[in-house]
């Protein structure tokens, strides 16, 4: 704990630090959080789970105060970020409280309303923000300090317009922290534009890549899931997650998965919030082994004891490859990620490679049994019993009669 106390927190935080059993600080932390605490601009390049949540809550939890108004604004890139984020704050405000809020689309508005009138911290994605301010239900004029966290996502998703709109809102004598997995253009433009002389802090990837173990498998379209379903119940593994470039594919591979007695669910940004949390809450507690996403869950999400990551479909996006990869490996433990290639992925793994100082080597396929893909049921549309068969040339001489 003594170097926790070195960089600069106070006792409160470094209390609930202690509960939370953290021996040392990490790279980022060390870095970062005694600029934090120093009141200084700060980018910071950190990968998700570098211990980034800990360095700007030390100094958001030092600089406000309960019942004075909302002192701290934290932009996410996802909903599940911000439960997350604000979930870390609450437990290292433990030993002096303040009220911290999450606010995100997909759940009813009202008891944010109620919530943001007694907050002193917000944390919320750009949408739902911009909804409270053109309702007039939040205000920013007492924000001391505002964090971008994981600002490329933000912009990957469509975001900078609607984050620069919120900055706006917020006081110009404040302080600014982003925090960015990757230092892009449009990360460096809104520093010049929104920071003052921030300086910039960044750290290796979490990611060990001599514990790492990358490689592909080359089959035809119609053998891709079977190969899944086969490594899967083949390789010794803990936590699994499977991603898919789209969400109807995402269904599908889940669903499938269980029809082949694979545990599995679905996230990605078309379920309802309260379905997305339950899915999450599974896969943390272990009941839930494998997780089939799109890269909604890539970023930003703390999980811990990945042991595998599948590439079911390669990423369009050859930088989402080092995101997807990332979630295993870390912290010291081993990891492996395999990619299982058919045509039309050829192309996306080409740069991949070619973009990414990444070594992935290609396995021998194994023998496996085919597995039948099943199609979701179709509904009938069913007659309305309560109107009268009408044959199609009465139906067409109806319509003439109407006009």
């Amino acid at each position: 704990m003594e170097s926790f106390k070195n960089l600069g927190i106070n006792e409160f935080v470094l209390k609930s630090i202690n509960d939370s059993k953290f021996e040392s600080p990490s790279e980022i932390q060390e870095k970062s959080i005694p600029l934090i605490l120093a009141g200084k601009d700060v980018i910071a390049g950190s990968a998700t789970g570098s211990g980034k949540t800990l360095a700007f809550a030390a100094g958001i939890l030092q600089n406000s105060e309960k019942g004075k108004g909302i002192q701290a604004l934290v932009l996410t890139p996802t909903r599940e970020l911000a439960e997350q984020v604000a979930s870390a704050l609450i437990k290292f405000s433990k030993y002096r409280p303040l009220g911290i809020i999450a606010v995100y689309g997909g759940v009813g508005i009202n008891p944010q309303i109620k919530g943001l009138k007694t907050a002193d911290v917000v944390v919320g994605t750009p949408g739902r923000i911009l909804d409270h301010i053109q309702r007039s239900t939040i205000k920013f004029g007492n924000v001391k300090t505002l964090v971008l966290d994981e600002a490329d996502r933000m912009f990957d998703m469509g975001f900078k317009d609607d984050v620069e709109r919120i900055i706006r809102k917020c006081p110009t004598e404040r302080q600014t922290l982003l925090f960015s997995a990757t230092i892009t253009k449009d990360v460096v433009r809104l520093s010049r534009s929104h920071m003052k002389k921030p300086l910039q802090v960044s750290v290796d990837s979490y990611v060990d890549p001599k514990k790492l173990i990358q490689t592909y498998y080359d089959v035809g379209d119609e053998m891709k899931f079977s190969l899944l379903v086969h490594l899967l119940k083949h390789e010794n593994s803990d936590l699994v997650m499977v991603f898919c470039n789209t969400k109807r594919n995402t269904d599908k591979v889940a669903r499938n998965l269980r029809f082949s007695g694979i545990d599995a669910q679905a996230i990605h940004g078309g379920l309802p919030q309260g379905k997305r949390n339950d899915v999450m809450r599974s896969f943390h507690s272990g009941k839930s082994c494998v997780l089939v996403c799109t890269d909604v869950a890539a970023r930003g999400l703390d999980i811990e004891g990945v042991s595998h990551v599948y590439n079911y479909d390669i990423p369009r996006e050859s930088k989402q490859y080092i995101h997807r990869i990332g979630r295993t490996a870390r912290a010291g433990a081993e990891g492996k990620a395999i990619n299982i290639l058919s045509r039309n992925d050829y192309d996306n793994l080409s740069a991949v490679l070619k973009e990414n100082d990444v070594d992935i080597k290609e396995e021998t396929v194994p023998a496996f049994e085919r597995v039948v893909i099943r199609q979701p049921e179709r509904k009938m549309n069913r007659p309305d019993r309560n109107k009268p068969f009408v044959k199609k040339g009465q139906q067409r001489n109806r319509r003439r009669r109407l006009y």
